[in-house]
């Protein structure tokens, strides 16, 4: 969708391309190499750019439509494009130690550290899962010399274990331990985030030693097993109640719980499983007799492109309306209040979520018609979007249809390294209630990163 607005994309991770693409910018510019004339127009640039790996020049390309309307392909319209366009995949570069500090209070007015790329996973409804594989750790001595050194240099008091899967790092145990027992007395908070809801995850938050115990955030994501096992949640029913339990009984009082309505296969029965869940946590009672303190958020599924629900239809506003409908009035029988987005929001984020380039013509008259700051509720419009897609000859709801497996899709040129056969077999175990290992504690699963990944294609022939 936003083809018509940027020259070129940097598909994957940037620590090296950003490096390459800089270089050969400066050979373009200065003229020393003779591979372009001094000063070269833009689109010789663009050329000489889009033959670096993980580059994507949308302008060399066209996209062909079929008579329904349908995408049927992009085409290269100069030699040097390429067919398809491999993602990046970098090794861990040096942790930052010495970002800039704002002289104004942020949000995110904290030090971080990434601990982990990428996660073993593989919950089917998540594209993070999927375009940051491999899995790349950081060893546990390099995490603690970047934490010395951003309390040194930026005098932090809150320092963020950054990664998709924190509990999935091998070396978690042994890096809160030690950063625990490092800055004992010293009023530094350790952040967690992406914490699994399991007694693991108390425990090592527990093991945060000199931090008030604010809250701890869980994301169950559904309301019932089976759902989960659609999805490839990986957590028993039982699961995420016995660890708020525990958690009670160590000191914490504030839960937060992330769950998705609008996942494939969702039935009312797995609506109310979240009510039946959050009900049940809010029965347990502490060491005090206190009941825990309960916020909970729903987000709308959006199927996202490179996922295995690349091909599954999103729920239309009157449905999602019905379903919040269902959890407002249990939840606030359970004593807890829920926060959703607006389903109108959800639509739009669908739309550009898995739409082609034909959606920039309506982004622009959209900006055209003053939609601006769309993130803020008080300005969103959502009427105007309506007149921009009618004025443009589009209907929003063509993109959020269900596809099938055979379609061509329109990010279809863009290689994440992860194969569209595995990504359909994923989505056909989704429909039949499968659940797929752990590539990191179980065997491969030939997702087909070992074409590009020495550890992946060694742990593929074993």
């Amino acid at each position: 969708p936003m083809s018509d607005f940027i020259d070129l994309f940097v598909v994957g991770e940037g620590e090296e391309v950003i490096l390459e693409l800089v270089q050969a910018f400066r050979r373009w510019n200065n003229g020393r190499t003779g591979i372009l004339p001094v000063n070269g127009g833009k689109r010789e640039l663009l050329c000489e750019l889009s033959k670096i790996r993980g580059i994507y020049v949308p302008g060399l390309y066209r996209a062909q439509y079929l008579a329904d309307g349908s995408f049927a392909s992009i085409i290269p319209e100069v030699p040097q494009a390429k067919g398809s366009i491999e993602r990046r995949i970098s090794k861990l570069p040096p942790p930052l130690t010495r970002p800039i500090v704002p002289f104004v209070e942020i949000i995110h007015d904290r030090g971080a550290v990434e601990i982990q790329r990428g996660c073993p996973q593989g919950c089917r409804f998540c594209q993070a899962g999927i375009i940051y594989r491999p899995v790349r750790e950081r060893p546990v001595a390099e995490v603690i010399q970047a934490v010395d050194e951003l309390v040194a240099n930026c005098g932090y008091d809150e320092i963020s274990l950054l990664s998709l899967s924190t509990s999935d790092y091998s070396g978690i145990a042994e890096l809160v331990g030690s950063l625990s027992d490092r800055y004992r007395g010293r009023h530094l908070n350790l952040s967690l985030p992406s914490l699994r809801p399991d007694s693991f995850s108390v425990e090592l938050a527990n093991a945060i030693r000199d931090q008030r115990k604010a809250s701890l955030t869980f994301a169950p994501e559904a309301g019932t097993d089976r759902l989960r096992r659609v999805i490839n949640k990986g957590i028993s029913g039982g699961n995420p109640v016995q660890t708020i339990e525990l958690a009670l009984d160590r000191g914490w009082r504030s839960f937060k719980l992330y769950f998705m309505i609008g996942l494939p296969t969702e039935t009312a029965d797995d609506v109310l499983g979240i009510v039946d869940l959050v009900r049940r946590v809010r029965q347990i009672k502490g060491a005090a007799g206190k009941s825990p303190n309960i916020r909970v958020s729903v987000a709308t599924f959006i199927p996202k492109p490179h996922t295995p629900f690349q091909w599954v239809a999103q729920n239309p506003e009157e449905e999602l309306l019905s379903k919040h409908q269902i959890l407002r009035r249990g939840l606030q029988k359970a004593g807890a209040s829920p926060s959703w987005h607006d389903p109108r929001v959800s639509l739009l984020e669908g739309v550009m979520s898995r739409g082609d380039r034909r959606l920039g013509q309506v982004i622009l008259r959209a900006w055209q018609l003053g939609c601006l700051f769309d993130a803020w509720s008080d300005i969103f419009d959502y009427e105007k979007w309506l007149q921009a897609f009618d004025e443009c000859g589009i209907d929003p709801k063509a993109y959020i249809r269900e596809r099938s497996l055979d379609e061509v899709l329109p990010w279809s040129h863009i290689d994440t390294g992860v194969s569209i056969n595995f990504l359909k077999c994923e989505y056909q175990r989704a429909l039949a209630g499968e659940e797929t290992l752990n590539c990191c504690s179980g065997p491969c699963i030939g997702c087909g990163l070992q074409r590009w990944d020495e550890g992946c294609q060694e742990k593929y022939q074993k």
